[in-house]
């Protein structure tokens, strides 16, 4: 098949359904045209060697990349965030017709929704039709982080939302409660589909036996890697550590990664005299196997939402993947998840006390007991979530979807 896949980010830029994903169509017979914008994601800052231009092509193990104008910015600004989004969203609604192979699918990467727009656009004048893969519920996501207040704005939101479901040919969800929300916005049984994200699996696990992390050295280190955002709400984090700090002085929280909310919690760990904290620049992909494989357990955190409760965070898959034992600090479906896989131990997201308790729980086992938690999310990982389960997922959805046209 032929296939397009349409994103706003896309390599270098760090995603899971990027590169990766592409290069695996590859690999299965399929001729693969990716639709994206110059990368700057997160930083909002373009990568050296691309400056924003009208056109630029490029071809990448065998992908044929094709990049459109928008404007670079991910900071805590929500107007120019919704610049960035709009921007891609109206540069490929109207140079992507003219500029796209004709595809026999598309693949559409949401967050975030604008990107439907030039799905949207394609299926209209190109008559391709498209498969919308939500890993991000707005506007429930925009209202929980705090991105946008205005009701109005909220509501108009949504209803784009609900035509582009109507408008997919299929729609995947990452998580059990995401289908069953989008149930109940009524998406109908049969266009929804549920597949389990993967990570960079080649180089999250390749790099796990790296070189060695002199700063995490003697020590029970729970690490926490990815954003540090609102959202990720990690001041209870900090709250842990001191309690900590004189109960379990041996226990250090190693917290890796940029983000928003970077310069705050630092400015918080000096106040609070928090020894016990150590903070790291983010790595790239190819990198962070290495100092993820080293820790003694691994730390999601999320605020305490109910839309949090049935999402699955992106890291939660790259931690399995590495065989460390995890603290899970988010309700619903991604506890659930790890108790399924015997990989770790969950806890209440915002509250101190709870998540110190899971880090005294793990640091009163054994060495054997530790790897075997790991060992069990390793074994899962593989069986239910690796990049060829999913892949194969995806491809059998892209073959219902081309077979089933663009119709109306």
């Amino acid at each position: 098949m032929r296939i397009l896949i349409l994103s706003q980010w896309f390599d270098p830029e760090p995603t899971f359904k990027g590169m990766v994903f592409a290069r695996e169509l590859v690999r299965l017979g399929h001729d693969v045209e990716v639709l994206t914008g110059f990368p700057n994601y997160p930083g909002g800052k373009l990568y050296p060697g691309y400056r924003v231009r009208l056109l630029q092509r490029e071809t990448v193990d065998g992908v044929s990349i094709i990049r459109v104008p928008l404007y670079p910015s991910h900071d805590g600004s929500a107007v120019r965030r919704i610049m960035n989004y709009l921007s891609f969203a109206l540069s490929a609604a109207i140079l992507g017709p003219f500029l796209v192979r004709r595809a026999d699918v598309a693949y559409v990467y949401h967050p975030p929704a604008t990107v439907a727009l030039p799905a949207m656009a394609l299926r209209l004048f190109r008559r391709i039709p498209f498969l919308y893969d939500v890993q991000d519920l707005w506007p429930d996501t925009l209202s929980a982080t705090g991105m946008v207040n205005s009701r109005r704005i909220l509501t108009c939101v949504d209803l784009f939302c609900r035509l582009t479901y109507r408008m997919a040919s299929k729609v995947v969800v990452l998580s059990p409660g995401f289908r069953r929300m989008l149930l109940e916005r009524g998406v109908p049984t049969g266009k929804l589909a549920m597949i389990y994200n993967w990570c960079d699996e080649a180089q999250i696990v390749s790099t796990a036996a790296g070189d060695e992390a002199p700063e995490l050295n003697g020590r029970f280190n729970v690490i926490f890697a990815g954003t540090m955002g609102k959202a990720q709400a990690l001041d209870a984090v900090l709250e842990a550590a001191q309690l900590l700090k004189q109960r379990q002085p041996k226990v250090q929280f190693v917290l890796v990664g940029g983000g928003i909310q970077v310069e705050h919690l630092e400015r918080e760990k000096k106040r609070m005299g928090l020894g016990n904290v150590l903070f790291l620049p983010r790595r790239p992909v190819s990198e962070i196997g290495s100092l993820l494989s080293r820790a003694d357990a691994l730390l999601v955190h999320l605020k305490d939402d109910p839309l949090f409760a049935i999402t699955l965070p992106s890291k939660t898959q790259a931690y399995l993947a590495i065989g460390r034992p995890i603290i899970m600090a988010v309700r619903g479906d991604a506890a659930d998840l790890v108790e399924r896989a015997g990989a770790g131990i969950p806890c209440l997201p915002g509250n101190a006390q709870s998540i110190a308790e899971a880090v005294e729980k793990l640091v009163a086992m054994d060495k054997e007991q530790l790897d075997q938690m790991g060992r069990n999310g390793a074994e899962y990982y593989q069986k239910e979530l690796a990049l060829p389960v999913g892949t194969r997922k995806f491809e059998e959805l892209f073959q219902a979807v081309a077979g089933a046209g663009a119709s109306w």
